[in-house]
């Protein structure tokens, strides 16, 4: 907690129990879990923290740049700590696991629209829909 506290501080953030009680569980949490998984870990320190509770930290940690929420088609949103990679995903059709993909081409924003020279791209967002090797292996 002292280490979500000190995040906070320097990211110029009001420190609430809430605040880093959600920071560490995003932090703590294996892969990119969703937002009932954070609250769940989150109420392990804070007792009672609301859904909206939940989703008013999550929002404010995204917008300071602390965190990363992943938005894919079909899925409920996803939060991991933000790296300043511009990893991409794979999302396993079957199970539903999601794992980080490197940046595709080069460095951020690892893609080029054909876009007209005014529009300009700071974030590329790609999905790789598939079979991970469990359900791979679990169907052969």
């Amino acid at each position: 907690m002292a280490r979500a506290a000190t995040r906070l501080r320097d990211a110029q953030l009001r420190v609430t129990a809430q605040r880093m009680a959600v920071l560490a569980a995003v932090e703590d949490l294996p892969g990119h879990p969703e937002v009932e998984a954070i609250r769940a870990r989150a109420q392990q320190v804070t007792g009672q923290l609301s859904l909206q509770a939940t989703y008013n930290v999550l929002r404010v940690l995204t917008e300071a740049g602390m965190i990363r929420c992943t938005q894919i088609a079909g899925l409920p949103a996803r939060y991991e700590p933000e790296r300043n990679d511009n990893h991409h995903h794979f999302v396993c059709r079957l199970c539903g696991d999601i794992i980080d993909v490197e940046c595709v081409v080069g460095a951020a924003p690892c893609l080029e629209g054909n876009l007209p020279a005014s529009y300009r791209v700071d974030e590329a967002a790609v999905t790789f829909w598939g079979t991970c090797e469990r359900c791979a292996a679990q169907r052969s």
